[in-house]
Formats: structure tokens, C-alpha cells, sequence
């Protein structure tokens, strides 16, 4: 099975919905722009990166076996902000948008691949990570997404992947109302399968989209497997009931293994999907909230 990295899905789709939003530019206006490599110089993979809309200068980044870095200049100089707590391993780092000073880390990267490793549970900071708090979700193992309301900092969805080598109860997406001091399961199929990624509408933070994904690791190297129960579901009454979206998109016929998800923010009713699939892989696209999609590249 072909991984797609979150990371880079995220950057596609983020890229996809800014070209929508923005006029058109000449050929040649960015001819001059060059990449650099603006750190941290370390090895590894790069799990999550946010930045602050409030504060242009400040972003987060998480690593696998790495813990969180934050910059505050732009990315000249990077930070480590959470080597004191017990995990290195960072699957999520989410900023509140209302509210910059709350940030919130699911620990356990959550790729599914042979040299992964895993975590223990959410964290919170109340002080632009300076402190943190442990929360729950300890025995998930892999949190790939967080999800926070844009309005109401203490409410957010969590994906909880699970153990990747076994079945576990905790699994799934779970929502939290009071800023991580508990959490409840809103969408669960079975103790194989987890949640892969969560989203919400920037227009409504009642219409929820979630990927489950039932994966295994295998006692040995590139022995994973992706089973039935993998999906995409959208809710639009915060979480309470769920339906399954389809109309297009790969199924488990086609050898279905991972989704991951993006929302266009100049349009909620556009959506990307990327899909492994055999050959049926690639990125699809919906018009109408998820109702149909087309395959847009392979």
C-alpha cells in the first residue's frame, strides 16, 4: 500500500483552494522565488506544521521523535517547546483560531509504516505552548488530526487511530466540549479501525467530515493491510449521527486503503479527497459537499 502524507495532502489542498480565491497572476511573477531550507536541521519525518493567523511571524511544527517547535521570526529560528513532556512522537498540532494562546497536540504520528512509533494521548497549552497539560486519549497510541471549532476553543474533534499492531477500544473520532478535560466517541466502527482525519466546514462548525481507516502493521517489515471498514463520513449536526459518502469515490472493491481530506475556505462545498487504491488512487474532487466526486489526478 502507497502512504500519502497528511502533510502534503494538506499543502495541496491548500494551495488548490488559494489558487481559486486569488486573481490571476502573470506567467512571470514569481520567476525570481527561490526555496530554502529554514529548519530545524534535524533528521526525520515532519508530521504537522499550523501557522497563526493573528500573528503571521508565529508557526508550530511537530516531528516524529521530535516533539513541537515553534518559531516566532518567520522560521529563522526554531524552538523545541515540549521536550519536558513524556512522548517525542507527534501526530497533530492544532492553534484554537480564536484564541492563540491554546494550543492543542495529539501525540503518535499515525502513518502506519514499518519504522513508526507511537504516543500517549492529547496535550493542551493555555500559554502559546509554554506549559502543558496532559490529557486523555492515552491508550489511542496514534492521534493523525485535530480539529478546533474556529469560534469556541475548548470544543474539537480528535482522529484516534489506534494500536498499530493490534485491535484496541479507542479508536475513532472523538469530541471534546470543555477544552480536552474529557472526551466523547461520536463516530466508532469496531476495535480495527480508526480515525484517520477529521475536518470542519470553515462556514459551519456543525458539518464535520472524518475518515476512518481499518489498518494493521504486521510483525514484519511492509506487512500492512487496509480492511472494509475504511471511509469517509460527514456530519452536520456536530457529530450527534453520521452518514457514509460514496458517489464516486474508490470503494473497498477497489482495494481502499487510506483517505485524507481538505475543504476549499473560499468555498465549503468544494472538497479534496486523496485516496490509496490501487489503481484507482489519486485525488478527487466533490462540487456539492460530498455528494459526488471526480477523480481529478492519478
Amino acid at each position: 500500500m502507497r502512504a500519502y502524507h497528511p502533510l502534503a495532502a494538506a499543502l495541496l489542498f491548500g494551495l488548490s483552494s488559494l489558487a481559486d480565491a486569488q486573481p490571476a497572476l502573470p506567467t512571470n511573477a514569481m520567476h525570481a522565488l527561490t526555496w530554502r531550507h529554514i529548519g530545524p536541521f534535524r533528521a526525520g519525518r515532519t508530521k504537522s506544521a499550523v501557522g497563526v493567523p493573528q500573528q503571521p511571524n508565529v508557526f508550530y511544527m511537530a516531528v516524529t521523535n521530535g516533539g513541537v517547535w515553534k518559531t516566532t521570526d518567520y522560521g529563522r529560528t526554531w524552538n523545541p517547546i515540549m521536550d519536558d513532556q513524556p512522548t517525542g512522537s507527534i501526530g497533530a498540532v492544532e492553534v484554537a483560531p480564536s484564541d492563540p494562546n491554546i494550543v492543542y497536540v495529539g501525540s503518535g504520528e499515525g502513518l502506519q509504516r514499518p519504522d513508526l512509533s507511537v504516543g500517549n494521548g492529547m496535550y493542551r497549552s493555555a500559554d502559546a505552548g509554554r506549559t502543558w497539560t496532559r490529557l486523555g486519549l492515552r491508550d489511542g497510541q496514534q492521534i493523525p488530526r485535530i480539529a478546533v471549532d474556529p469560534v469556541n476553543p475548548d470544543r474539537l474533534f480528535v482522529a484516534v487511530l489506534g494500536h498499530p499492531y493490534g485491535p484496541n477500544s479507542e479508536r475513532g473520532i472523538y469530541r471534546s466540549v470543555n477544552g480536552g478535560r474529557s472526551f466523547e466517541r461520536v463516530l466508532y466502527k469496531d476495535e480495527n479501525t480508526g480515525g484517520a482525519d477529521v475536518v470542519l466546514s470553515p462556514d459551519d462548525p456543525n458539518t464535520v467530515y472524518a475518515v476512518l481507516w481499518e489498518a494493521r502493521q504486521g510483525p514484519w517489515e511492509n506487512a500492512a493491510w487496509s480492511g472494509k471498514n475504511s471511509g469517509l463520513f460527514k456530519s452536520t449536526d456536530g457529530g450527534a449521527t453520521w452518514t457514509p459518502l460514496a458517489g464516486g469515490l474508490p470503494t473497498t472493491a477497489d482495494g481502499l486503503g487510506r483517505f485524507g481530506i481538505g475543504i476549499a475556505p473560499s468555498n465549503p462545498r468544494v472538497l479534496y479527497v486523496t485516496a490509496t487504491a490501487g489503481d484507482k488512487s489519486g485525488i478527487y474532487r466533490s462540487d456539492d459537499a460530498g455528494a459526488t466526486w471526480r477523480r481529478t489526478t492519478t
